[in-house]
């Protein structure tokens, strides 16, 4: 047994009583390497997502938690480190190379927390849309699902794994940043159809536009 498997085994129980998780579609996470993403309200986001994958997911974190005394803690969970004061090319190629290599990790379209507000009315990085590019990676989009638009303790949080989107669904020709932003799109056309239905999208897309 590995060592997140042991904390796994030791903290899953606790942080899915605290945060009353309910798992759904976890059967749409594929074996091997793949992308989970997920609309993002809270810093506990990463905890429910890992809670309900029953997968250890790699997360990037931002450097300095890397120089605290939670650092080996952080590294044995699976986190890598993430200058996110400019283009990190080194996390990019690291992110691609665990893909390759088998791992599950989770990206955050909406590259930063944006809780107690309408997913579809928030704006999205071209990022998840560049890695997936460069992995051919299968998304799974995820869902986090409450009353409040953001995720928190001691009420029902649902995290609902919806079906996978292959690398042909992503439209890419060449790459690119303008493909990579609308793959980004596309992917969280579908995270926010788990919720929505994608008459709601298109509805909301309507409103914002106008």
């Amino acid at each position: 047994m590995t060592f997140y498997e042991r904390i796994y085994k030791t903290f899953e129980p606790a942080v899915s009583w605290i945060y009353r998780i309910e798992p759904v579609g976890v059967e749409n996470i594929p074996e091997g390497g793949a992308i989970l993403a997920s609309n993002h309200t809270s810093f506990a986001d990463v905890l429910v997502i890992s809670a309900a994958a029953k997968r250890q997911v790699r997360y990037m974190a931002k450097k300095e938690l890397f120089k605290t005394p939670l650092a080996p803690l952080i590294k044995a969970l699976g986190a890598y480190p993430v200058d996110r004061g400019g283009a990190d090319v080194g996390s990019i190629k690291n992110t691609i190379s665990l893909i390759g290599s088998g791992e599950l990790v989770g990206i955050f379209p909406q590259g930063h927390r944006c809780g107690k507000v309408d997913p579809r009315t928030t704006e999205i990085k071209a990022g998840v849309g560049m890695i997936a590019y460069h992995t051919k990676a299968t998304v799974i989009p995820v869902f986090i699902d409450n009353a409040r638009l953001k995720t928190g303790a001691f009420r029902k949080n649902r995290v609902i794994f919806g079906k996978p989107i292959s690398f042909e669904e992503l439209e890419f020709k060449s790459g690119g940043r303008v493909e990579y932003m609308n793959a980004s799109r596309i992917i969280f056309d579908r995270i926010c159809e788990i919720k929505y239905g994608k008459s709601g999208i298109h509805a909301k897309h309507d409103e914002v536009t106008e």
